[in-house]
């Protein structure tokens, strides 16, 4: 049982995740990028102040998707235990299709190769309208990805959406204007629909 939770920054992908752990404590709880200790270094790089060539940028969080399924998902799956993610490829392909001129059927062959095929069981996506993202964005200190704007992320999130469908994962897509109880409500019988159709 592998699910990623997706969403553009500020629609509560934390939250959500704390309230699984609590519903699920044998899970592991992990992130994209930044779940080993080299995502970490990866993440650090993409997120400050130098400008990245989008391709390097690409580049980068491919190799943190990689050694983060061969370090933390490959183990965790082989022990049988819960995964659940803060983001996965679909983040990083819908961000390389806002940032980059490269294809979808690219990207995804690109992951592939990462990944080995191994792709979560299925995909949650919180998402905002404009207004609540202005709203959200402006209480809060922007990092490098966020400060490039409202009309940048509402691509990136229209981007989520077609490549989950696009990699024909079971997915929800959820309103993050809910309050955090419906939100995990919605979530919990995703997940338990989905498992009993496997």
């Amino acid at each position: 049982m592998y699910f990623a939770l997706e969403g553009i920054d500020t629609a509560g992908k934390s939250t959500q995740i704390a309230l699984l752990q609590e519903a699920f404590p044998q899970a592991l709880i992990t992130k994209e990028p930044g779940g080993t200790a080299f995502g970490q270094t990866i993440r650090a790089m993409v997120l400050g102040e130098h400008k990245l060539d989008s391709i390097t940028e690409m580049l980068l969080f491919l190799a943190d998707r990689r050694e983060h399924y061969v370090a933390t998902i490959t183990p965790a799956l082989a022990a049988k235990r819960p995964i659940f993610s803060d983001r996965s490829l679909v983040s990083g392909i819908a961000y390389a299709l806002t940032n980059t001129s490269l294809s979808l059927e690219k990207l995804i062959e690109l992951n592939n190769l990462a990944l080995d095929g191994c792709y979560p069981t299925g995909i949650i996506i919180l998402t905002l309208d404009e207004a609540t993202l202005k709203a959200r964005l402006g209480a809060k200190t922007h990092d490098g990805i966020e400060a490039r704007g409202i009309d940048y992320l509402l691509r990136v999130q229209a981007h989520l959406i077609d490549t989950a469908h696009a990699l024909k994962l079971p997915t929800i897509t959820i309103d993050a204007a809910l309050s955090i109880e419906a939100i995990h409500a919605h979530i919990s019988h995703f997940i338990s629909d989905t498992m009993e159709s496997l």
